[in-house]
């Protein structure tokens, strides 16, 4: 398993600057912004690995759910062979209401993930909300993976 490194940045050429710092070190690259405009960005222009979507405190449109993700993001990332990430602390340190919101969101990117067979994988930063192998595999298939990407998602990270 080799050694993963999560870059947060918000500006492009900082973020650009860090994930060729860290490409010479022949790691695996996590790369994580609250700007969907930055994201598409990375994506097209940098090789990335995983491609983490914060979904916590997005504002939903009318008829749609601001999941951070879509078709057009979606087809950059299968060009770049990019995993979509899933931020598990979100999931477990958000209270009910917006765990619930989240959880739509991540079902919502699960359809377009598996539409264009991209893989996802659960990312989980803190220590104290790492969960079994098998608790992921259920949590995937809850929320609608199919079985080729519940065997993916649940790599440990």
């Amino acid at each position: 398993m080799t050694q993963q490194i999560i870059i947060k940045e918000s500006n492009f050429e900082k973020a650009r600057k860090a994930i060729r710092e860290v490409q010479k070190e022949n790691k695996e690259i996590i790369f994580s912004s609250d700007d969907d405009e930055l994201n598409r960005k990375i994506l097209e222009k940098e090789k990335i690995n995983i491609l983490l979507i914060n979904l916590a405190g997005k504002k939903d449109f009318q008829k749609q759910r601001d999941s951070g993700f879509n078709q057009v993001l979606a087809k950059i990332a299968k060009k770049g062979d990019v995993a979509i990430g899933i931020n598990f602390d979100e999931i477990i340190e958000s209270n009910q209401i917006e765990k619930s919101k989240i959880l739509a969101r991540i079902h919502q990117n699960i359809k377009l993930c598996n539409k264009n067979k991209l893989k996802m994988k659960f990312i989980i930063q803190n220590p104290k909300n790492q969960r079994n192998i098998y608790d992921l595999k259920s949590l995937g298939a809850v929320l609608g993976m199919p079985t080729w990407m519940t065997s993916a998602c649940a790599e440990q990270t």
